[in-house]
């Protein structure tokens, strides 16, 4: 038997991504092999198979990218797990960290929390944002932003979120007490920031937190991670979204559990097919994208 995958057959732009036939993964202990229906993506894929990532990340040519998968297990159990970085991009993949997907929740949207929704509980956790808080969520129409905006508002939280002025109307709905342009010379003051993009505009965001506050630099969509040195605001940055199996699970389990009760919902702004993961990779580098990206593994376009 056969799987086709997405290989990345060297470093460059989104054309080395190929479609390409491979023997089926043969899962090893603790894992299972899941036909997969939809593959999570992240922006993160794309530095990699650039080349510009290689001084950090061992991978070398040729592989096949993303971290988390969705479908049926050999049971015929709808279930999402994560493939540890590498594999995802594939009709069948070996996954650890399984967990059943609950009625009431859909398989794309499954396949949409695995990385966004954890990391945003951890986010959650480690911050510990409550009702008497104000949040400002910078990057707010990604697939993590708009999930921070959901949790936020659970809580009972004020929310303030930024994003670029097209983007703002995919945010009408989702509970934000004020929707910022990024481009606004002006935004206001919270008690907690949660940074998704750094570079320029993370920074721009550092002053606006109140003594006492929270500031979580966790994102570099920008060009590099916010640094914060204000010794009046505890920071915490993208170490705090590097979870065990067990938190991954507990925190996964968790997602699809505030889904199925209507709590948190993805936005699932864009689909690829399997063999136009070149295409869904040259969206998201060019921003041209809203929300969570996927690719469709056995259910076409």
């Amino acid at each position: 038997m056969t799987t086709q995958v997405a290989m990345v057959t060297r470093f460059g732009g989104p054309d080395v991504l190929e479609l390409v036939e491979t023997a089926d993964p043969v899962p090893g202990d603790g894992e299972a092999l899941v036909d997969v229906e939809v593959s999570d993506t992240l922006l993160l894929e794309t530095v990699v198979r650039s080349g510009l990532g290689r001084d950090f990340w061992p991978i070398r040519p040729p592989y096949v990218p993303g971290g988390g998968v969705a479908g049926t297990d050999p049971h015929g159990r709808r279930v999402a797990g994560y493939t540890d970085g590498y594999g995802g991009y594939a009709s069948k993949a070996a996954a650890v960290s399984v967990v059943a997907i609950p009625d009431g929740v859909t398989t794309p949207d499954a396949a949409a929390l695995l990385h966004d929704a954890t990391t945003a509980l951890a986010l959650f956790e480690a911050t510990g944002i409550g009702p008497s808080d104000t949040v400002l969520v910078v990057g707010a129409s990604g697939g993590l932003g708009v999930l921070e905006i959901q949790l936020a508002r659970a809580r009972g939280a004020t929310v303030i979120a930024v994003a670029r002025a097209a983007k703002l109307p995919l945010l009408d709905g989702l509970g934000a007490d004020l929707l910022v342009d990024a481009a606004d010379p002006e935004w206001p003051r919270a008690d907690v920031v949660l940074d998704n993009v750094g570079g320029a505009l993370g920074a721009r965001a550092v002053p606006l937190v109140e003594p006492g506050g929270r500031f979580s630099a966790h994102g570099a969509a920008g060009g590099a991670f916010t640094t914060v040195g204000r010794g009046d605001v505890t920071a915490t940055g993208i170490e705090v979204a590097q979870l065990s199996k067990d938190d991954r699970v507990r925190h996964l389990t968790e997602a699809l559990r505030l889904t199925a009760e209507g709590v948190l919902k993805p936005v699932i702004g864009q689909t690829f097919p399997l063999a136009g993961a070149a295409a869904a990779h040259a969206a998201m580098e060019g921003r041209a994208v809203v929300g969570k990206t996927l690719l469709t593994g056995t259910l076409g376009g």
